[in-house]
């Protein structure tokens, strides 16, 4: 279960990370909420798999999840530059997470 928490804790840190963007400097209500709440539910969903998994697997792997994501999405949603660089960057990103998952009992 430890991972599942692990895994949807990373997914509110992407809806976080993109979310600063929309809140414009925290001056529009609704991002706002939206963006606070979801750091919150991150935040306690990385507290309950770390109860189970080592610190620096879940931190490491939170992290990943949120910067490949926040990455990917600003290319998608804000026309960030898609180079071979950044888009291979990612995907190492992504390798080390996966590795951390198969080199972790649990």
């Amino acid at each position: 279960m430890a991972w599942v928490y692990l895994g949807l804790a990373g997914l509110f840190e992407i809806v976080w990370a993109v979310g600063l963007k929309y809140t414009e400097g925290f001056t529009r209500p609704l991002p706002t909420i939206i963006t606070v709440g979801a750091m919150i539910v991150s935040m306690a969903l990385l507290g309950f798999a770390a109860k189970e998994l080592p610190i620096g697997t879940a931190y490491a792997v939170w992290t990943g999840i949120g910067a490949s994501g926040a990455a990917i999405l600003g290319i998608v949603l804000f026309s960030e530059p898609a180079t071979l660089l950044r888009i291979g960057s990612v995907a190492l990103i992504v390798a080390g997470v996966i590795g951390l998952k198969l080199a972790t009992p649990a």
